[in-house]
């Protein structure tokens, strides 16, 4: 399905976000805003702590039947311990849980770099745009959701 504009109206998003790394994350919100005003969608905004904490403000929102879609940014820069694979793991698992579980439409836009130079570059809205890729990457899920409920 290649227009990702749901049918039904504008869709109603949220945005949640690890402000673990702001200077990044400021450029990952700016992809995501970008993508959602583009197909003229609304959105709200949330902050978390950090990346383990997204799957389950996503799953609070869901139960409040309030959003179409969601869309997760963060980023976990690898360290000295292997704290980073649990967080890079366990958030990635979470939000696929949610998603398979739940059926709940999520663009995964939490970035996973060994470097802080790679974070740069991935969430830069005029460079790769991560952020604006999860927001396309819920949107299309949103529509797809449409298609099959429109369908049943």
């Amino acid at each position: 399905m290649d227009d990702a504009e749901p049918t039904r109206g504008r869709p109603h998003l949220l945005v949640v976000e690890a402000r673990f790394y702001d200077h990044v994350q400021d450029m990952l919100l700016a992809g995501a805003t970008a993508a959602l005003e583009g197909v003229d969608a609304t959105f709200e905004t949330v902050t978390v702590p950090g990346a383990l904490e997204i799957p389950t403000a996503i799953a609070l929102a869901d139960a409040s039947e309030r959003f179409d879609g969601y869309v997760a940014l963060g980023c976990v820069i690898r360290g000295e311990t292997s704290h980073y694979d649990i967080v890079a793991g366990e958030s990635a698992r979470g939000l696929v849980q949610l998603g398979m579980e739940r059926g709940c439409p999520i663009g995964n836009g939490i970035l996973t770099v060994d470097t802080e130079a790679q974070a740069l570059v991935r969430a830069d809205p005029t460079g790769k745009d991560k952020g604006g890729d999860a927001a396309r990457a819920a949107l299309a899920l949103v529509a797809l959701a449409e298609t099959f409920l429109a369908d049943a």
